[in-house]
C-alpha cells in the first residue's frame, strides 16, 4: 500500500494548519517514505470558508514547483479546475479532487494534462456537508456515486482514475466507520482512504484531538492494508510506515 503524505499550504487546516514550511515538509514526509506528495492550499475541514483561486494558486504552486523540480511526485488536492491546470504546469502529476469532479472543466483538464484523477465522494461544500449526512444505505450509495464518477473520467479521456470514499465528509461517525468496514472483500487496488487524524476517531477511543489520534489512524492504517487497499492518505508518514512493517513481519 502506497502512502500520500499531507502538506497542508493553509493557515486553517484541521490538524496543522500553519504548523510549518510547507515546502520542508513535503521533503520530510518524502524522505520518509511517502510516495507522493499531496499539496493543498483551501482547508476543507468541516465548516470551513471558501478561498479565492488566486490565493489558492500562491498558495500551492511555488510548493509544488520547488519540491516537483526535486524529483518528488506531487498530488495537488484541489476542486478547482484552473488550480489543477497551474499546478500541472508547475510539475504536479495527481489531481485530487476532494468534490469527485463537480467543476465541469475538472476532466478535461486532467485528460489533456495527463494526469492521474482521484476522485472524493462529497455532499456540498466544506461549510455545509455536516448538514448532508442523510443516505438510505450509506455504503451502497457512496460506491455507486464513485462508479458513475469514475466513469465519466474516463469517458472525457482521463487514462487514470482512482476513487476516496471521503471519510468525513458529509459523513456521521458511524457512516464512515461502515465505509471503512465495507473495504473487506472488495477490489481497492485503485482506492484511496483518508482517515488521519479525523474526527470520527474520537468516539472509537479516548482521543478527542487530532494530535491524540496518532494511534487510531495507525489502526485505521492496518485496517486498510488488510483490505489491499491501494493508497492511505497520512499525516505521519514515518509512523504508518513502521506500524505497516511491523504488521506485515507479524503476519
Amino acid at each position: 500500500m502506497k502512502l500520500m503524505g499531507i502538506v497542508n499550504a493553509t493557515p486553517d487546516s484541521f490538524s496543522d494548519g500553519g504548523a510549518y514550511d510547507p515546502v520542508a515538509q513535503g521533503r520530510r514526509l518524502w524522505a520518509e517514505g511517502a510516495a507522493v506528495v499531496d499539496v493543498g492550499g483551501e482547508s476543507t475541514r468541516p465548516g470551513a470558508a471558501e478561498v479565492s483561486e488566486a490565493d489558492e494558486l500562491a498558495r500551492v504552486i511555488p510548493v509544488i514547483r520547488a519540491l516537483a523540480g526535486e524529483g518528488i511526485v506531487v498530488s495537488v488536492d484541489t476542486r478547482r479546475a484552473g488550480v489543477a491546470e497551474a499546478a500541472l504546469a508547475a510539475g504536479a502529476r495527481i489531481v485530487n479532487d476532494v468534490t469527485g469532479g463537480r467543476d465541469p472543466s475538472m476532466f478535461p483538464v486532467c485528460a489533456a494534462g495527463g494526469a492521474t484523477l482521484i476522485l472524493m465522494h462529497m455532499r456540498g461544500t466544506p461549510a455545509t456537508m455536516r448538514s448532508l449526512t442523510g443516505y438510505a444505505d450509506v455504503v451502497a450509495e457512496v460506491w455507486a456515486e464513485l462508479g458513475e464518477r469514475a466513469a465519466a473520467a474516463r469517458a472525457a479521456g482521463v487514462a487514470e482514475v482512482w476513487v476516496d470514499p471521503g471519510i468525513g465528509f458529509a459523513k456521521t461517525a458511524a457512516q464512515s466507520v461502515a465505509l471503512l468496514r465495507s473495504l473487506a472483500g472488495r477490489d481497492n487496488a485503485a482506492v484511496l482512504v483518508g482517515a488521519s487524524r479525523k474526527s470520527f476517531l474520537a468516539g472509537l477511543g479516548d482521543q478527542p484531538t487530532p494530535e491524540d489520534r496518532l494511534g487510531g489512524s495507525l489502526a485505521v492504517a492496518i485496517h486498510c492494508s488488510e483490505a489491499r487497499v491501494g493508497m492511505l492518505r497520512v499525516h505521519d508518514v514515518a509512523a504508518t510506515r513502521r506500524a505497516l512493517a511491523t504488521w506485515q513481519a507479524l503476519r
